[in-house]
């Protein structure tokens, strides 16, 4: 039943993060990224991988009185 409504939640996230990858990686190279004016030394691959991660992994957008019924985050 838990593993039920885990996947309420992840399998959404994870669409949510698919296409925010597309969207931001359609604008962005991720080889011209910077951080602190410095190129950040990683593959493409790496920066979409951790993009993805981040995405995926980020905050819930619902307030907590709209988030489904055994939202983790609720």
């Amino acid at each position: 039943m838990w593993s039920q409504k885990l996947m309420w939640v992840a399998w959404p996230a994870f669409l949510s993060a698919c296409v925010l990858e597309l969207l931001v990686f359609a604008l962005v190279d991720p080889l011209e990224l910077q951080w602190s004016g410095q190129s950040l030394g990683w593959s493409r691959q790496g920066v979409y991988t951790a993009a993805f991660f981040l995405f995926w992994l980020g905050d819930c957008p619902f307030p907590a009185e709209r988030r489904p019924e055994g939202c983790p985050h609720g």
